[in-house]
């Protein structure tokens, strides 16, 4: 009941691998609307609500497949667990005598003891399923505890050079990969999410929201100087939390899902009133497809080199990004956080599309060695270990016609993408959602088709209307006054940027767009903040309790 799928006819689907390189050419086009701050605050976004148990997105895992030079391990601790990824005979990384890339499968509630016999066994979601900064608060309580200083209300930092910085872990060598022979320290972020350290512009964001949170706490501290450490942690949490929520669905969400399609499902809306649309039989679990295969779509816009870019928006430098991963010491050096916090609001994005960067179809996680692994493998393969529908299924399931011939999945899909489904694939109920819905032609004035956007609609709705802490609630024992509610909703990412740089000056008011027409570079102060003079003596502590995590919560499977 948790063996990966074969084919229809009984034989194994295709090599991940081959799928890839098949699907998935390595070619740079840049998207000259979107910055890379669009790309970056995707994989924020989905960090907030998703970590699979076990994944090989954790560092410290113990469980090796493929040994460190890619040969099979016939020896593994944990076989059961094993799902390497084969590399075809013809691959390039064949003639550095490499034979796999590692991959482990996810632990399962039935690893937990929390399945059932005779079931299909369910994948096991490490995070809070809500979107509330769980990577700057912990999933937990006693991880929470532990990011706290318990004075003044602020999370605990390290500070260098006059700035504040996440603590350093006790741990490097199991959350980061340290420089050998490096004369200084190295730097190695503890936070409230294990993969914080996982690219250098990752952190950048891990990094602004702790200062965030400080900078709001002081700045609640000022106005009521009698608050106690818990009444001003729980309410700046609250605040930076609403933030949070507001850049995710009003910035983000309208330029992946469509601004139009956004108000048509609810998930925005044009008001200055509270939105009550809070439903106590929402489900808010994650479901599978839209965490193991709808959102991971958005990796072609990884671009594979890190520009380094002045306040004038001069480039004075580049970063190979393989050479990055786990490893975050650029961050503090040479004045590189403002660098690379700028080069988010101003390198390009690379188009959303099946192209992909070199950087992470050959070189991810490479560490020093020649090759690393392929990302698109890898989302394949996850979608294979974690049983996901198949793309008829799904795309039946969001309204389309169910394919009875490859042919029929033209409707959606270019044919000549579609002839190379036909020529990987057996059958059209083998073609998998991961690489089909990844394919298919994109719903005017959004950067998905229809099938992904199905999902991800279905995600973000449950996201929003299954949490009752959400931001727009006029709940008056949790929520904000209306007057409170609506300073938030002036705040955007640009203001957070400028205010937790360095000493960043200068700022696009969007800055997941490009800057151009309506969108031009101005002064950081007259971007808007939030009025924490709303919350002047008369805030009654509305304590939102610390969303944590049932170690049996499942990743919900689209039902066939």
């Amino acid at each position: 009941m948790s063996a990966p799928p074969v084919s229809q006819n009984g034989e194994p689907l295709p090599l991940a691998r081959q799928v890839s390189s098949t699907i998935y050419p390595d070619l740079k086009l840049l998207d000259f609307k979107y910055t890379l701050a669009s790309m970056q605050y995707g994989q924020f976004i989905t960090h907030d609500i998703s970590l699979a148990a076990g994944s090989s997105q954790i560092k410290a895992r113990t469980t090796k497949c493929c040994s460190k030079s890619g040969q099979l391990q016939s020896d593994a601790d944990d076989r059961n667990r094993c799902l390497p990824i084969i590399l075809p005979k013809n691959d390039p990384q064949r003639k550095d005598n490499r034979e796999c890339i590692e991959f482990v499968r996810s632990r399962t509630d039935r690893d937990l003891g929390c399945g059932s016999n005779g079931k299909p066994v369910e994948q096991i979601n490490t995070v809070t399923s809500w979107l509330d900064l769980s990577l700057i608060y912990g999933n937990s309580e006693e991880l929470n505890h532990q990011l706290r200083e318990f004075k003044g209300g602020r999370i605990r930092v390290s500070k260098r050079d006059g700035k504040e910085w996440p603590p350093d872990t006790p741990n490097l060598s199991v959350l980061c990969d340290p420089e050998p022979g490096k004369k200084s320290p190295n730097v190695c972020y503890s936070t409230g999410d294990v993969r914080a350290n996982q690219n250098p512009q990752l952190a950048v964001f891990q990094v602004i929201w702790l200062r965030e949170h400080n900078k709001v706490v002081d700045g609640l501290a000022a106005q009521n100087p009698k608050w106690s450490d818990e009444k001003l942690f729980q309410e700046a949490r609250k605040i930076c939390i609403a933030e949070h929520q507001y850049i995710a669905y009003y910035e983000w969400l309208p330029i992946h899902l469509g601004a139009l399609n956004a108000y048509h499902k609810k998930l925005i809306y044009d008001t200055d009133q509270f939105v009550n649309d809070y439903r106590s039989d929402m489900n808010p679990n994650v479901i599978n497809e839209f965490t193991t295969a709808a959102l991971r779509y958005f990796h072609s816009a990884i671009a594979g080199h890190l520009d380094i870019i002045s306040s004038i928006r001069l480039t004075q430098g580049s970063l190979r990004l393989s050479d990055y991963f786990n490893n975050v010491d650029i961050l503090e050096e040479n004045g590189n956080f403002d660098g690379l916090t700028v080069s988010l609001a101003t390198q390009p994005q690379y188009n959303v599309d099946n192209f992909h960067d070199s950087e992470v179809t050959q070189f991810l996680f490479r560490h020093m060695m020649k090759f690393g692994g392929d990302l698109k493998s890898a989302d394949i393969q996850r979608s294979r270990d974690h049983g996901l529908a198949s793309y008829n299924d799904a795309r039946e399931l969001c309204g389309h016609k169910r394919a009875t011939t490859f042919l029929d999945f033209a409707d959606l899909i270019l044919l000549p993408l579609v002839l190379k489904l036909e020529i990987l694939y057996k059958s059209v109920d083998d073609v998998e959602l991961t690489v089909a819905g990844s394919i298919e032609n994109h719903i005017p004035g959004a950067l998905a088709g229809p099938t992904f956007l199905c999902i991800m609609a279905e995600q973000f709705t449950r996201t929003r209307v299954g949490d009752r802490f959400w931001f727009e609630n006029g709940d008056q024992g949790t929520g904000f006054t209306l007057d409170q509610l609506n300073s938030i909703r002036q705040v955007r990412l640009s203001r957070l940027l400028c205010d937790n740089g360095n000493d960043i000056k200068y700022m696009q008011p969007n800055v997941f767009k490009q800057i151009f027409i309506g969108n031009y570079l101005q002064n950081c102060d007259p971007l808007p903040s939030v009025d924490l003079s709303l919350w002047k003596d008369k805030t009654r502590l509305r304590h939102q309790k610390l969303n944590t995590k049932n170690e049996c919560d499942d990743l919900e499977f689209v039902k066939k």
